[in-house]
């Protein structure tokens, strides 16, 4: 298979520093992949640096800053018909995309893939990799590895086809765990969600934590289940929202984020066609014992 195969997408907003890093690495693999920076309106140099240090990679440049939503700028700005998502903090491994592009033909209902993420210089393993691994969904006999509905954005290869039949990222989510939404709309169009620990993603996240994530978690976790979940459940889960929000100033933001953003994914609503229900509800189930969820 070709490197041309797969193409890799980066999203970036103000962090040149670290873009720079993550495209030497990508651009020194040996499968040299077409690399796409979607800009999300940074003020920090970010243009001028992709022009100046890396002519050869594709710059997308917003007008304003798009969350999650410029991947999908990338992924149409890309004629492969595989795509790798990479954050500005992270790259995939020597013979990762090649890894992916041999299971994304043997497997023509494989929609997307989640690889195995090292973390850090000392490339340890993120504890999601065997979350996903034990996934109780289990193995299915026309895809390879573990069946998810839940992946890193950043140690992700897709089917393009697949990607856009689902629209992308939700344009209600913005940013912050976006990637469920995605796996369950995959799903629903039949197309396979697996984590396949073969292929290989290093990610090389700032110490610091990022701000926005306790808020953002929570909303986009809400409004996931009024957008896909049974009524009850969502329900259930705004109460838990609320009873959280009484005594927690990141939850009650979030939920009073999730409440504006509400019209919106209530007009955008359409619940998981059963199968992908049971599927979600037998990762509930999961996650009320290990406190996660694959």
């Amino acid at each position: 298979m070709s490197h041309a195969s797969v193409g890799v997408v980066i999203a970036t907003r103000n962090r040149a520093p670290s873009l720079a890093r993550t495209l030497r690495h990508l651009l020194a693999l040996p499968e040299r992949p077409p690399v796409v920076v979607v800009d999300n309106a940074s003020t920090d140099g970010t243009n001028e640096l992709l022009s100046r240090e890396f002519s050869e990679v594709r710059v997308v440049a917003l007008p304003s800053n798009r969350g999650a939503l410029a991947r999908t700028d990338g992924v149409r700005a890309l004629d492969t018909p595989y795509v790798a998502f990479s954050d500005d903090d992270s790259w995939w491994a020597p013979g990762a995309l090649s890894r992916s592009a041999e299971l994304f033909e043997a497997h023509p209902r494989l929609g997307l893939l989640s690889a195995k993420t090292l973390v850090g210089p000392a490339a340890e393993p993120d504890p999601l990799n065997d979350l996903l691994a034990t996934s109780p969904l289990g193995p299915a006999t026309d895809l390879p590895g573990t069946q998810v509905l839940g992946f890193l954005a950043c140690a992700s290869v897709l089917r393009r086809s697949a990607y856009l039949d689902t629209g992308g990222f939700h344009p209600v989510l913005f940013f912050g765990a976006e990637e469920t939404l995605l796996a369950y709309d995959l799903a629903a169009r039949g197309w396979g969600v697996t984590h396949c620990p073969d292929v290989v993603a290093h990610h090389h996240p700032d110490p610091s934590p990022r701000t926005g994530r306790p808020v953002t978690v929570p909303r986009n976790a809400l409004l996931t289940a009024w957008l896909r979940r049974p009524l009850p459940y969502a329900l259930a889960r705004t109460r838990d929202l609320t009873a959280e929000a009484r005594h927690d100033p990141d939850a009650r933001r979030a939920l009073r984020e999730a409440l504006a953003c509400l019209p919106a994914a209530l007009r955008a609503r359409s619940p998981l066609p059963p199968q992908v229900e049971r599927a979600a509800r037998t990762l509930d189930t999961a996650s009320t014992a290990t406190g996660a969820t694959a």
